[in-house]
């Protein structure tokens, strides 16, 4: 599906260890918090039931889960933590667009703590709106082949996709087929995403489970709607650098860019170390 960021493929090029754990857990907690303020009942909290899995897939303790939710609903008393959810715009070296979503208990710090993130790696931290229009919020749901398969057939899930949408179910907007990428948090060798609107995104992935596809992740993502290609290697280091940085910070959730690297220069950065 053109337009789909090249940060995660880039980012799976890098090693993952085991000390990334702990700001997983911080992150994924926050978003539990934040989503238990609509109730406790994953049942009847989308938003919730989502957060949760994230949690799950990224091994985080039940004791843990509970804890967010229970801080989050108002069931522990004096626990006054109180994150809210704040969308953060800017560019990298090379006019690369850079947008972040953050959960912060103090607007002050995250923002100082990104502004430093940006303009150490030559980037800087805009005002909102400058980069928001580049792109487009849609919901992405993550499949994997079934058991003994190692990539899931196109011809099948187009046949799938489109008898969904027969059937009353969300209009499908694209996928993609993903291959094997030597991500080791990858659930599967290979798999696709398929992407629908933004608010489709609870549809969507009940109506391709019911199909009997094997659903490992859901979310709602921004796409971006044009490609900033870099091929010189001191930008592009520049650039991965500050999104490291970015990726780094504790207040940090998520975040999109519209950088495409050139693979060249991706061979010659490894190549380097």
């Amino acid at each position: 599906m053109a337009g789909h960021s090249k940060w995660a493929q880039i980012k799976r090029t890098k090693a993952v260890v085991d000390a990334k754990r702990g700001a997983v857990f911080t992150r994924v907690a926050r978003e539990i918090l934040v989503a238990a303020r609509g109730g406790a009942d994953p049942a009847g909290n989308f938003q919730l039931r989502t957060a949760i899995e994230k949690a799950k897939a990224a091994g985080m303790p039940n004791a843990n889960i509970e804890r967010a939710i229970a801080k989050g609903s108002g069931q522990l008393s004096g626990e006054d933590e109180q994150f809210e959810s704040v969308r953060y715009e800017g560019y990298g070296p090379g006019g690369v667009a850079v947008l972040v979503e953050a959960f912060t208990d103090n607007r002050n710090r995250t923002a100082a703590d990104l502004r430093l993130a940006f303009s150490k790696n030559g980037g800087n931290l805009g005002e909102s709106g400058c980069v928001g229009y580049m792109f487009e919020q849609r919901s992405a749901v993550r499949l994997v082949a079934g058991p003994g398969a190692s990539a899931i057939d196109e011809e099948p899930l187009l046949e799938s996709l489109l008898e969904l949408e027969a059937s009353g179910g969300p209009a499908v907007l694209g996928y993609e087929l993903l291959e094997a990428d030597g991500d080791p948090e990858a659930p599967a060798p290979g798999g696709a995403e398929v992407f629908a609107a933004y608010a489709d995104l609870e549809r969507l992935q009940d109506g391709l489970r019911r199909q009997g596809w094997r659903v490992v992740g859901w979310e709602h993502r921004w796409i971006p709607q044009t490609a900033c290609k870099l091929s010189d290697l001191e930008q592009l280091r520049r650039c991965l650098r500050m999104l490291d940085a970015i990726d780094s910070l504790d207040d940090v959730r998520s975040f999109a860019t519209n950088l495409e690297a050139d693979p060249s220069a991706i061979e010659q950065l490894q190549s380097l170390g």
